[in-house]
């Protein structure tokens, strides 16, 4: 069974830290502030507070659908001599994912004072993203070459980009509660992350604009190499002649050569993209950490804290990428390469008020430990902190049967500017869920929920003269649905 879910499911919908996705079930989208909450879903949220629920076995059934977009719009001088910009120095580049199956399982067996529990989610990971023309880092490579070659009669070129991002971490945790009084309650268990990630990027077709129209780029530099050489083998005949004459050679013929040389330099290094880019690799990895957690009642009140250890994580490359590469990102794929791609801690509290009955308040604050991860180059430096969500809720039993609820996120991230890059971003972000419970049988729950995330601009300025710039921001909405069974 959990063998059909993992190949089912698609992509995650990104509410969490820059690694980690909280959204692990439905009773998450329609209340997110579930860090103190009892219920089956706390065996992700709240594992302490599990042992509280009635004896049995629960099992739970989680299904969600979610649509993201990526957008970046990147502004470069470079863009101007595209093809297909029409003389224009900003482009769009954006990235769409569905997902229509995100699954999840959540299991507690509780007897006496003891609750087992048994977690499968997908709590790391992008998920799935595809650029259909590409990054603008991509493409700013070749405008970039194209301004090289300006001087061997270049004017513009031509491409077409693709790139296309895979990343899930499928995690598997497994843990007992034990109620060491009637209103507390400890948890300890073990989580285990197994990280797969396919990424393919391709930049095909490059063309050269010349006085004679849109030429193949490897035709070109095979044009312009046979040119620079002929120039190479005609300086050096006139330095020979005026050392035949022992006289020595004047400064501007010899600076020529070497500017010819250096040309010659350049054309080669620039071989290997005569061909384009083509990307492909498959990373994959495992990695271990503990998870502890407290739930403590109080009255009416309900605390709840977890600690979620940092999960080291090292994913091996197996890739076409055999050599440095002139873009910087396409680095982090090079073949046999093992990747640090860390799952950072996170610290969990959570408060739950009964005001009546019926009625429950939620709050919740998540604290990721970042810059305490290890990630490749070690990026996690980049950032000024780690990131921090506040959460609130509340939820009413309209009857025995049917419980309505309603929530916010607002995630925080402590980027820079020297983190961000268009082949995985975060920005900061508020959300917003809402949704129901209806207990159609003794032993049956049916919820649904849905779950929306707004997203905020971050601009970044890498140079004004000229003007070099990019706009990031993204789109999330997530539907869902799950069933619960009580025995």
């Amino acid at each position: 069974m959990l063998a059909c879910l993992m190949l089912a499911a698609t992509t995650t919908a990104n509410a969490g830290g820059i690694l980690t996705n909280t959204n692990q079930s439905i009773d998450f989208l329609r209340n997110p502030a579930r860090d103190a909450a009892i219920g089956l879903d706390g065996v992700y949220s709240n594992p302490a507070g599990v042992a509280f629920m009635t004896e049995g076995l629960h099992l739970a059934l989680n299904w969600q659908y979610a649509h993201q977009t990526r957008t970046i719009r990147s502004e470069s001088p470079v863009f101007a001599l595209g093809r297909k910009n029409h003389g224009l120095t900003e482009k769009t580049f954006e990235g769409v994912a569905d997902a229509p199956f995100i699954p999840s399982l959540q299991g507690a067996y509780n007897k006496g004072n003891w609750s087992v529990q048994f977690n499968f989610s997908v709590p790391g990971g992008g998920g799935k993203c595809e650029f259909a023309d590409g990054l603008g880092s991509f493409e700013s490579v070749v405008g970039n070459i194209a301004t090289q070659l300006q001087p061997l009669g270049a004017t513009g070129y031509d491409m077409d980009g693709y790139m296309q991002g895979r990343q899930y971490y499928f995690g598997f945790q497994l843990g007992a509660a034990y109620k060491i009084t009637s209103d507390l309650s400890v948890y300890g268990g073990l989580r285990l992350l197994y990280g797969t990630a396919t990424y393919k990027a391709k930049i095909h077709n490059i063309m050269v604009n010349t006085a004679a129209g849109y030429v193949d780029f490897g035709s070109f530099l095979q044009g312009a190499a046979t040119t620079v050489d002929a120039g190479i083998s005609q300086v050096n005949a006139g330095i020979a002649q005026y050392q035949a004459a022992g006289v020595e050679a004047p400064a501007e013929l010899t600076a020529k050569l070497a500017q010819l040389e250096g040309t010659k330099q350049s054309l080669n290094a620039l071989q290997k993209y005569s061909q384009g880019v083509n990307l492909l690799c498959n990373q994959s990895g495992v990695g271990v950490a503990p998870v502890i957690g407290i739930d403590w009642r109080v009255g009416n009140f309900n605390f709840a804290a977890k600690y979620e250890a940092r999960t080291e994580m090292h994913m091996e490359n197996e890739s076409t990428v055999n050599e440095a590469s002139e873009i910087p990102a396409v680095n982090k794929f090079r073949d046999a390469e093992k990747i640090d791609e860390d799952s950072p801690a996170q610290l969990a509290l959570g408060a739950m008020w009964n005001i009546t009955d019926g009625v429950r308040l939620n709050l919740g604050y998540h604290h990721f430990y970042d810059t305490k991860a290890h990630w490749y180059n070690d990026t996690q430096k980049l950032l000024d902190g780690g990131t921090n969500e506040y959460l609130g809720g509340a939820e009413w039993d309209v009857t025995d049967r049917l419980t309505i609820s309603a929530g916010v996120q607002v995630t925080r991230y402590q980027l820079t500017d020297a983190y961000m890059n268009d082949m995985s971003f975060v920005v900061n972000s508020s959300s917003i869920g809402f949704g129901f419970k209806y207990k159609a049988t003794d032993n049956i729950q049916l919820g649904a929920g849905y779950f929306q995330t707004n997203y905020e601009d971050y601009d970044r300025v890498s140079s004004t003269s000229p003007r070099i710039s990019d706009s990031f921001t993204r789109t999330n909405r997530v539907l869902g649905i799950n069933c619960e069974l009580n025995f």
